[in-house]
């Protein structure tokens, strides 16, 4: 587990070889990773018996912020998605924007419910990424919709876009996180 997406303009575009982090910003990050996975913090498992609920705590909630006068767009329901619902319908609903099939959402599910069990206002108190991409810094996404901090279709956007840009697809992204243990 890591702390999550990074914002893509600190990043190159092309998909990255699992084997080396590609700048010192990442080899920053991979050993920050190294170190939570060896006990550090972390997030707690979100399925199993070890689970534990997210909770947002007054320390932990996101500071309001005023919302965007624009109205978000609206996501339509692909009928492909029926399986999913809340967050997780949205994000398989958003994978065609990006040129991904709904065979990209298993991997998609399996990257975001690891790192933040689909809750669009978690927030790792230890880095302070945030939303369901867990983009550090959170205010990154705020380049995909001035209501980031609250609505999870821009959250999803961004994080999707981030994917796409740094490593191709839903597939590719949670193949580096089993290798790496971040993406």
């Amino acid at each position: 587990m890591a702390g999550g997406a990074f914002g893509a303009d600190l990043l190159p575009t092309q998909a990255v070889d699992a084997g080396q982090p590609d700048s010192a910003f990442d080899a920053a990050f991979h050993d920050r990773a190294e170190s939570i996975s060896r006990g550090g913090l972390g997030r707690a498992p979100t399925t199993g018996s070890e689970a534990v609920s997210i909770a947002q705590t007054p320390e932990s909630s996101p500071a309001p912020v005023q919302e965007s006068r624009s109205q978000p767009e609206p996501v339509e329901v692909s009928a492909d998605c029926a399986d999913y619902s809340g967050n997780r319908q949205i994000g398989c609903s958003l994978l065609a924007e990006f040129g991904y099939g709904v065979d990209q959402m298993a991997s998609l599910d399996a990257l975001w419910t690891r790192e933040s069990g689909w809750n669009h206002l978690a927030q790792n108190p230890s880095t302070g990424a945030y939303g369901i991409p867990q983009a550090l810094p959170g205010e990154k996404m705020a380049s995909a919709g001035d209501d980031w901090r609250t609505n999870p279709a821009t959250q999803i956007r961004w994080g999707l876009s981030y994917i796409q840009q740094r490593y191709g697809s839903p597939d590719a992204a949670w193949a580096f996180f089993q290798a790496n243990g971040w993406y």
